[in-house]
């Protein structure tokens, strides 16, 4: 059987960030395209003793789904929880409804204390529209920070509520390694185009926010 050789130049493979090459119905068979899971780095932001770190931007139709990468958080006060809260298009100011739920794991450094996963009934909310906690307690020794991840499901809808869950890991003002699970819903059909952090207390003295779009 003879092999026929592909030309190169007769192919659509104009480069483009976060694709891969998938075959289509045109005579050249073969184009860029989506690859599943992918992440494309939509937004950073690098904190400097920042009240809030809000992202005003980039989250719309685009994507059906937005990850958030905390990368060393250090807070400027000691044993402040950090949090989020959301703003719906054509909103003014961070408050819409959340029901929410918050889990924790724990182990000591001097190996005193562990625990498998306990459900934090004090920080949960009830259709409340406070900043939703999801770590609590972060130490601001020199050396400690939080680290993270946050995903958000169809911010644009118009037909469903939103969801989000979040894994913080982190050293704890009690010299211990805490990691917290936390799982909300935002309780609007409103499409969500804003998201905000902070700490309960003090600023977020650094530390760098990334944001996704998830192909």
């Amino acid at each position: 059987m003879a092999l026929s050789k592909v030309n190169f130049n007769s192919l659509n493979l104009t480069p483009t960030a976060s694709k891969t090459v998938v075959f289509n119905s045109n005579n050249n068979g073969i184009e860029a395209g989506d690859v599943g899971g992918a992440l494309s780095l939509l937004s950073t932001v690098t904190a400097s003793s920042s009240a809030t770190i809000d992202f005003t931007s980039n989250i719309d139709s685009s994507y059906k789904e937005y990850e958030f990468h905390f990368i060393n958080i250090h807070p400027a006060t000691d044993a402040a929880e950090f949090s989020v809260q959301f703003n719906a298009a054509g909103g003014s100011g961070f408050n819409e409804t959340i029901m929410s739920t918050i889990f924790q794991s724990i182990h000591s450094e001097d190996d005193s204390s562990e625990s498998g996963i306990a459900y934090v009934t004090a920080n949960d909310q009830n259709n409340g529209t406070a900043y939703q906690d999801i770590y609590l307690n972060a130490g601001n020794g020199n050396d400690e920070c939080i680290c993270g991840t946050l995903n958000l499901y169809n911010p644009s809808s118009t037909t469903f509520t939103k969801n989000w869950v979040s894994r913080v890991q982190g050293y704890h003002n009690a010299d211990s390694s805490f990691e917290y699970y936390t799982d909300a819903i935002v309780d609007t059909t409103t499409a969500i185009d804003e998201v905000s952090f902070k700490f309960s207390s003090g600023n977020i003295d650094s530390g760098v926010i990334k944001l996704y779009g998830v192909s």
